[in-house]
């Protein structure tokens, strides 16, 4: 599942690109594309979360996978440009119903909230790898003369497959009525708002979310040496090898956060993890640093090489802020972290945007920005391993939530 939305959410840098000519549109109308997906998210997670509480995971998971699917068939007959828009608000606000139960289902599964964290890694990197597979299908489907309409039909096929094998699966027992203390519906997720627990670790993914995203959003930008002049793009890098690392920068970057996210499965399990997403905050905060300091060509080779610090920081920040709370109501939590999620990578981009042409539209402004978010996030997280405020939290549910699971 991770795979498959990641292939359609992440595409749509080179998606834009089609849309601009087909349909004749703004640079801002373009960018509808992905704000409208993220805003779908947001809202589906935050006023739709609880939906796994309440009707169980499974009928949730189908559900959204069905949302999904139509929402992708209908790009078949899409033939105006306000219809598309409307079909990627429904594809985003039916990822926000799968996605909160698939997240829910990883704690119903988990033995531990150390394999929790493990298990979010690994469902993470599936994203990461389908973030590498769905911009080459499209470029690849553009080659061949096919229209960029057939990666939603292809995903659509996928979303269909997906949900015979989860209407076949067996999944845990969950119960709602007998546990909940209070009604499970939209009051729930909102109550959450005022948890320090839920809105630490929801703010913290704003600004990851809102860091990450100005690489494969604002990088090309940055690199690249003439904006206007296609044949003098990567005309300023001296070797060949740069200016190859230059044009493939988004992909490297996206490959290097897919291979630590396997890699995170191992490390989570063995190493403490509030050190190691402090120490990788710093890290990415320097690289942001470094590539502003030392401009393009110390850019090319550190702006990509966040991809594997980035790579645990995400999942990590879901399985925690979703194991402080007990299972009954991991689908309303992770709801509302998905609501922060997709703010920050709305606002993030348009932030920077927004700045640099404040400042006669280089991008180097708006990496600025970037690195003070990521600043942000690093302070957040020295405070989390300094004082470790969720230590009692997770210990009091692991042993009320997880001792029968061993």
């Amino acid at each position: 599942m991770f795979m498959m939305f990641a292939m359609t959410s992440d595409s749509v840098g080179e998606i834009i690109k089609e849309v601009k000519r087909e349909f004749d549109v703004t640079n801002t109308q373009a960018s509808l594309m992905h704000s409208l997906f993220m805003i779908g998210i947001a809202f589906s997670g935050l006023f739709l979360g609880f939906l796994a509480d309440r009707f169980g995971r499974k009928k949730t998971i189908i559900l959204g996978l069905a949302l999904f699917a139509v929402s992708c068939y209908l790009f078949l007959v899409g033939t105006t440009f306000s219809f598309i828009l409307s079909l990627i608000t429904l594809s985003g606000i039916a990822v926000g119903v799968f996605k909160t139960a698939a997240l829910a289902l990883i704690g119903d599964i988990s033995r531990s909230t150390k394999e929790h964290t493990g298990t979010m890694n690994g469902a993470e990197a599936f994203f990461g790898v389908g973030a590498i597979i769905g911009p080459l299908l499209v470029a690849w489907l553009i080659r061949q003369g096919v229209d960029w309409k057939w990666l939603y039909v292809i995903a659509g096929i996928m979303c269909t497959l997906l949900i015979a094998m989860a209407w076949r699966a067996g999944y845990p027992d969950h119960t709602q009525g007998q546990v909940a203390s209070e009604p499970i519906n939209v009051m729930r997720s909102l109550k959450l708002l005022k948890d320090p627990y839920a809105m630490g670790f929801s703010i913290g993914a704003f600004l990851y979310v809102a860091a990450e995203s100005a690489i494969y959003v604002w990088m090309p930008s940055y690199l690249v040496c003439d904006a206007t002049d296609v044949s003098a793009a990567f005309a300023c890098y001296q070797s060949e090898a740069s200016q190859t690392l230059a044009m493939y920068a988004v992909s490297v970057f996206f490959a290097l956060r897919a291979a630590g996210r396997f890699v995170g499965i191992w490390m989570m399990q063995h190493f403490n993890w509030a050190l190691v997403l402090m120490l990788f905050s710093l890290a990415i905060l320097l690289c942001y640093l470094g590539g502003l300091w030392g401009g393009r060509d110390w850019a090319l080779v550190l702006f990509p090489l966040t991809g594997i610090f980035m790579s645990v920081i995400y999942p990590t920040f879901n399985s925690k802020g979703i194991s402080c709370f007990p299972k009954h109501e991991h689908g309303t939590v992770a709801g509302v972290i998905l609501f922060f999620t997709a703010a920050g990578a709305a606002a993030g981009p348009f932030i920077m945007g927004v700045v640099s042409d404040a400042f006669g539209g280089d991008a180097k402004y708006g990496f600025m920005v970037a690195a003070l978010f990521s600043a942000l996030l690093f302070v957040g997280l020295l405070f989390n391993y300094w004082r470790n405020p969720t230590q009692a939290r997770l210990a009091q549910i692991e042993a009320t939530e997880y001792r029968h699971s061993a």
